[in-house]
Protein backbone atom coordinates (compact mmCIF):
# COMPACT_ATOMS: atom_id res chain seq x y z
CA UNK A 1 0.00 0.00 0.00
CA UNK A 2 1.07 3.22 -0.97
CA UNK A 3 1.68 6.20 0.97
CA UNK A 4 0.12 9.60 0.45
CA UNK A 5 1.27 12.54 3.26
CA UNK A 6 -1.58 15.54 2.77
CA UNK A 7 0.18 18.96 4.30
CA UNK A 8 -2.98 21.23 3.49
CA UNK A 9 -3.84 24.01 5.54
CA UNK A 10 -7.53 24.61 4.07
CA UNK A 11 -8.62 21.25 6.78
CA UNK A 12 -12.18 20.96 4.55
CA UNK A 13 -10.01 20.67 1.46
CA UNK A 14 -7.81 18.19 2.68
CA UNK A 15 -10.54 15.98 4.47
CA UNK A 16 -12.52 16.12 1.14
CA UNK A 17 -9.43 14.76 -0.61
CA UNK A 18 -8.26 12.38 1.92
CA UNK A 19 -12.57 10.51 1.24
CA UNK A 20 -12.09 10.73 -2.12
CA UNK A 21 -8.34 8.76 -2.14
CA UNK A 22 -9.75 6.07 0.26
CA UNK A 23 -12.49 5.82 -2.16
CA UNK A 24 -10.18 5.56 -5.20
CA UNK A 25 -7.83 2.75 -4.52
CA UNK A 26 -5.57 1.24 -1.63
CA UNK A 27 -3.85 4.06 -0.38
CA UNK A 28 -2.47 4.88 3.08
CA UNK A 29 -3.46 8.42 3.45
CA UNK A 30 -1.58 10.85 6.34
CA UNK A 31 -2.26 14.22 7.62
CA UNK A 32 1.04 15.60 8.08
CA UNK A 33 2.09 19.04 10.06
CA UNK A 34 5.49 19.10 9.08
CA UNK A 35 6.05 16.95 5.91
CA UNK A 36 8.92 14.39 5.21
CA UNK A 37 9.76 14.77 1.45
CA UNK A 38 12.65 12.49 1.97
CA UNK A 39 10.20 9.50 2.96
CA UNK A 40 9.36 6.94 -0.18
CA UNK A 41 5.74 8.23 -0.75
CA UNK A 42 3.86 10.54 -2.49
CA UNK A 43 3.70 14.85 -0.95
CA UNK A 44 0.79 16.68 -1.53
CA UNK A 45 0.93 20.28 -0.46
CA UNK A 46 -0.39 23.65 -0.73
CA UNK A 47 1.86 27.02 -1.31
CA UNK A 48 1.98 27.77 2.52
CA UNK A 49 3.50 24.18 3.66
CA UNK A 50 5.67 24.72 0.38
CA UNK A 51 7.25 28.08 2.18
CA UNK A 52 7.78 25.93 5.34
CA UNK A 53 9.78 22.83 3.71
CA UNK A 54 13.79 23.54 3.27
CA UNK A 55 14.73 23.49 -0.68
CA UNK A 56 16.09 21.77 -2.50
CA UNK A 57 13.52 18.71 -2.02
CA UNK A 58 14.98 15.88 -2.39
CA UNK A 59 12.26 14.18 -4.73
CA UNK A 60 10.33 17.05 -5.99
CA UNK A 61 8.94 14.66 -8.84
CA UNK A 62 6.72 13.02 -6.39
CA UNK A 63 5.23 16.15 -4.75
CA UNK A 64 1.78 17.80 -6.07
CA UNK A 65 1.22 21.45 -5.09
CA UNK A 66 -2.27 22.79 -4.46
CA UNK A 67 -1.53 26.50 -5.39
CA UNK A 68 -3.00 29.02 -7.31
CA UNK A 69 -2.13 30.36 -10.50
CA UNK A 70 -0.41 33.43 -9.34
CA UNK A 71 3.40 33.54 -11.15
CA UNK A 72 5.02 34.11 -8.09
CA UNK A 73 3.89 30.94 -7.08
CA UNK A 74 4.60 29.45 -10.32
CA UNK A 75 8.21 30.54 -10.32
CA UNK A 76 8.38 29.19 -6.99
CA UNK A 77 7.24 25.57 -7.56
CA UNK A 78 9.04 25.82 -10.89
CA UNK A 79 12.86 26.60 -8.87
CA UNK A 80 11.66 23.92 -6.48
CA UNK A 81 11.70 21.25 -9.39
CA UNK A 82 8.13 20.09 -8.96
CA UNK A 83 6.21 18.89 -11.92
CA UNK A 84 3.13 18.46 -10.73
CA UNK A 85 0.58 21.28 -10.36
CA UNK A 86 -2.98 21.31 -9.48
CA UNK A 87 -5.35 24.59 -8.66
CA UNK A 88 -7.89 24.33 -5.87
CA UNK A 89 -10.45 25.39 -8.39
CA UNK A 90 -9.55 21.91 -10.54
CA UNK A 91 -12.22 19.49 -10.03
CA UNK A 92 -11.34 16.51 -8.10
CA UNK A 93 -10.58 14.10 -10.92
CA UNK A 94 -7.82 15.94 -11.84
CA UNK A 95 -5.81 16.14 -8.47
CA UNK A 96 -6.49 12.56 -7.81
CA UNK A 97 -5.00 12.02 -11.31
CA UNK A 98 -1.61 14.12 -10.62
CA UNK A 99 -1.29 12.63 -7.04
CA UNK A 100 -1.43 9.21 -9.61
CA UNK A 101 0.91 10.38 -11.76
CA UNK A 102 3.23 11.01 -8.96
CA UNK A 103 2.79 7.56 -7.48
CA UNK A 104 4.48 6.16 -10.62
CA UNK A 105 7.13 8.25 -10.00
CA UNK A 106 7.84 6.65 -6.37
CA UNK A 107 10.65 3.72 -6.90
CA UNK A 108 9.15 0.25 -5.72
CA UNK A 109 10.98 -1.94 -3.19
CA UNK A 110 12.91 -4.93 -4.46
CA UNK A 111 11.53 -8.59 -3.83
CA UNK A 112 13.39 -10.13 -1.65
CA UNK A 113 13.51 -13.33 -3.87
CA UNK A 114 15.26 -10.89 -6.81
CA UNK A 115 18.11 -9.52 -4.29
CA UNK A 116 19.09 -13.40 -3.24
CA UNK A 117 20.79 -15.26 -5.87
CA UNK A 118 23.97 -17.18 -6.36
CA UNK A 119 25.50 -14.19 -8.44
CA UNK A 120 24.41 -11.05 -8.54
CA UNK A 121 25.80 -9.93 -12.04
CA UNK A 122 24.69 -10.21 -15.32
CA UNK A 123 25.95 -13.47 -16.38
CA UNK A 124 28.34 -12.65 -19.59
CA UNK A 125 27.80 -13.38 -22.92
CA UNK A 126 29.93 -15.67 -24.87
CA UNK A 127 32.46 -14.33 -26.80
CA UNK A 128 32.45 -13.78 -30.82
CA UNK A 129 33.94 -17.20 -32.92
CA UNK A 130 36.45 -14.86 -35.00
CA UNK A 131 35.64 -15.63 -38.90
CA UNK A 132 39.54 -16.90 -39.07
CA UNK A 133 39.10 -19.41 -36.53
CA UNK A 134 38.86 -23.15 -38.55
CA UNK A 135 36.64 -25.42 -38.38
CA UNK A 136 37.59 -28.81 -36.75
CA UNK A 137 37.40 -31.17 -38.94
CA UNK A 138 36.68 -28.80 -41.82
CA UNK A 139 38.78 -29.86 -45.10
CA UNK A 140 40.10 -27.04 -47.54
CA UNK A 141 40.41 -27.35 -50.71
CA UNK A 142 42.54 -25.45 -53.46
CA UNK A 143 40.52 -23.25 -55.86
CA UNK A 144 42.86 -23.29 -58.79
Amino acid sequence: MQTIQLAIADSAYETALREALVRSGPWHVERVEAPRPGDRCVLVMDETCLSRVSLPLPYPERVVLLTRKDPANLSHAWEAGIVSLVSPDDPPSTVLLAIMAAALRVPKPQPAALLRGISPTKPASAAPISPEASLVGAKRYKTQ
